[in-house]
């Protein structure tokens, strides 16, 4: 899909990916953003954007953003805590899709971007290819995320759209919320800086990619990919671990607070403790990340500071 001169609808567009990426693209097209402002931030909109505020679960605002005119949707909208341990983060997640793809199906949108997660792929193999099987999630989310994978599948199958589905590391850059590491050890560091609780044993090692890099990522790939379904692990080649994590956080702020860990191997429940996502289906179709994971902690460190500090 071109994306110049077209009619894009992102839905969660008021959020920390959606947002971005409604900025990036609304330089060189019509872009419509729905959110109900759960996860976002008004005046993170962009001014040029159409804005329908309002839940995907209503028809009525699901049928007001996605109309005969639209080339595209970039479906961003859901529950995102990845820590939650709730069987109503599937229902409202894949409800959301649902409605999503009925109506496009419906008024004969036929293109939609979708954002999954590495943790689709439960406790596998490293780096994680994404063709390796079977799909084991082990949290509600990840089984949302596939099960809303699956469905797409169906739709270009079946319904001749053309599907693209990001599978994300960990993304991290401005505007990224409290429940992700790095902001939360910015928000303890704030209000306590002798002391930081690390969730686990802080050995846990994951991938971590800037927001920038993500986005130009997912760019690159709906107009370089062109099969039904294009699945694409969207990633670094390097992982960090939490307590790197700290210590980056820490730097950054001039401080040296005493660790004190909670213990276990994992931070909660359904909390995959190693991920390291292949990307040479990504660099075969001509993008490389522009830095490590350590590199883009550290950027976003300095980016998420000012927002985070008391």
């Amino acid at each position: 899909m071109d994306l110049q001169g077209e009619r894009l609808v992102v839905t969660g567009g008021a959020g920390f990916v959606g947002s971005h990426l409604a900025d990036r693209l609304v330089t060189d097209n019509e872009v419509v953003v729905v959110d109900d402002f759960r996860n976002g931030r008004r005046d993170w909109v962009p001014d040029d954007c159409e804005l329908v505020e309002g839940d995907l679960t209503d028809p009525d605002v699901v049928a007001e953003a996605i109309t005969p005119d639209v080339d595209g949707v970039f479906h961003f909208a859901a529950d995102k805590d990845a820590s939650a341990d709730d069987i109503d983060q599937y229902r409202v997640n894949n409800t959301l899709t649902e409605n999503v793809v009925e109506r496009m199906d419906e008024v004969g949108v036929r293109n939609v971007a979708f954002t999954s997660s590495s943790v689709v792929y439960g406790e596998a193999p490293r780096p994680t290819p994404e063709d390796y099987a079977p799909l084991e999630p082990i949290s509600v989310y990840g089984a949302s995320k596939l099960g809303e994978e699956a469905l797409l599948s169906v739709y270009a199958h079946s319904h001749e759209f053309t599907a693209w589905v990001f599978r994300f590391a960990n993304i991290v850059g401005p505007r990224l919320q409290l429940g992700a590491v790095v902001p939360d050890f910015i928000d303890k560091l704030s209000r306590d800086p002798e002391t930081l609780e690390i969730l686990g044993d802080g050995r846990q090692e994951k991938s971590y990619m800037h927001i920038e890099d993500c986005v130009d990522a997912m760019c690159h790939v709906v107009e370089h990919a062109d099969a039904p379904v294009n699945t694409y692990n969207l990633g670094t080649r390097t992982t960090t671990s939490v307590t790197t994590i700290a210590d980056i956080v820490a730097d950054e702020m001039g401080l040296d607070p005493d660790y004190e860990f909670t213990g276990g191997d994992r931070g909660w429940t359904g909390d995959v403790p190693r991920m390291r996502l292949s990307i040479e289906k990504l660099s075969a179709l001509g993008w490389e990340p522009s830095g490590s994971s350590d590199d883009a902690v550290r950027r976003a460190v300095r980016e998420l500071v000012p927002e985070h500090s008391h």
